[in-house]
């Protein structure tokens, strides 16, 4: 099945400010379109869109959709699936990409099923490829490989979309790296007549007011990350990390067991279901490396693991271990850092 068409990411904004994960899905766009040959397109749907586009070009758009409306903003379910399911039934990309985000996990799952194209969730890579069905000897070329982990975390996937179109999935903000392709690239603007793709059944939910809690605790861009696991053992002792991340100069992350046992807020999860991160240092205690957790920190500068399990998977990532109990080590840590740094 040859498909010339071009790929797509829908472009969340907030504030005027197109949000990272919407920049970091074009950075990845633009490397993915030009191994295919193809135009990379973005599509903003909301109010006061103006200039917007200067803000996707440098990132390597060539053609950016906006739909704007007073109606359209904030985000609500109907209008949005509305606009992005006609257009698609228009210009048929072969490839849609969506921040794994709390609107991208609403939009994404209605417009694959109306177009009955099918999506993937949570990608942690994104690559171009060929495809030969084992029953059939069908070839496929120029394929979107979706890769991501599955059954628990035991097994890497790989899954590929032959024959619908577009092939859509959607990756969590900090999976891919934001980079900025050529800051005087330009691109064409294309103004979608909204009325065109909606209906007013699409606005019978509207909302009445809105309330946005900022998260006081940032680990995103975080130089220095100290985390802990399940093997860290209780609260108490990750007060020991909270105190060598405050001397470092840095943040406390954690993994998906640490979390779940409540030594920590989840806000500090770091993996596969909490946020991607890429410190220069990342200092791993108690932590033993399941394929969820390496997912969300592997790109990492340097990683020191802390561990009294010398086979423990998360060595094998790491540039230096120190095989020991964490309630050792870290003390010693803290009191020569503090010795050497006066």
């Amino acid at each position: 099945m040859a498909d010339l068409n071009n790929l797509i990411v829908y472009c969340e904004f907030e504030d005027g400010k197109v949000a990272d994960v919407s920049l970091e899905l074009l950075t990845k766009g633009r490397k993915l379109a030009s191994e295919l040959g193809v135009k990379l397109e973005a599509i903003v749907i909301g109010d006061k869109l103006e200039g917007i586009e200067n803000q996707l070009f440098p990132y390597g758009a060539d053609v950016v959709y906006k739909a704007e409306d007073s109606r359209l903003y904030p985000y609500t379910s109907l209008p949005h699936s509305s606009i992005l399911i006609n257009l698609f039934k228009e210009i048929k990309p072969q490839i849609c990409l969506m921040g794994a985000t709390c609107i991208g996990r609403d939009l994404g799952p209605r417009v694959s099923s109306c177009l009955h194209s099918g999506l993937t969730a949570d990608c942690t890579s994104l690559e171009i490829g060929d495809h030969t069905d084992p029953k059939t000897g069908t070839e496929y070329q120029n394929l979107l490989y979706q890769i991501r982990p599955a059954f628990g975390g035991n097994i890497v996937a790989t899954i590929v979309n032959p024959e619908c179109r577009p092939q859509m999935a959607t990756v969590r903000e900090g999976v891919m790296k934001k980079e900025i392709f050529d800051a005087s690239h330009k691109g064409e603007v294309i103004n979608l007549d909204v009325n065109k793709y909606v209906s007013d059944a699409d606005f019978v939910v509207s909302i009445i007011d809105r309330h946005i809690e900022k998260c006081d605790i940032n680990i995103k861009n975080a130089p220095i990350i100290v985390a802990g696991g399940y093997g860290v053992g209780s609260k108490e002792n990750f007060d020991m990390l909270h105190e060598l991340a405050s001397v470092l100069g840095g943040e406390v992350g954690a993994s998906r067991a640490a979390v779940d046992a409540g030594f920590t807020e989840h806000a500090r999860q770091i993996g596969q279901t909490g946020v991607t991160v890429r410190p220069k240092l990342y200092i791993a205690c108690g932590i033993s490396g399941q394929i969820q957790h390496v997912a969300g920190m592997q790109d990492s500068s340097i990683i020191i693991s802390i561990n009294n399990d010398a086979n423990a998977p998360i060595n094998a990532i790491s540039d230096y271990v120190i095989t020991g109990n964490m309630e050792d080590i870290v003390p010693k840590l803290i009191k020569y850092y503090k010795k050497n740094s006066k």
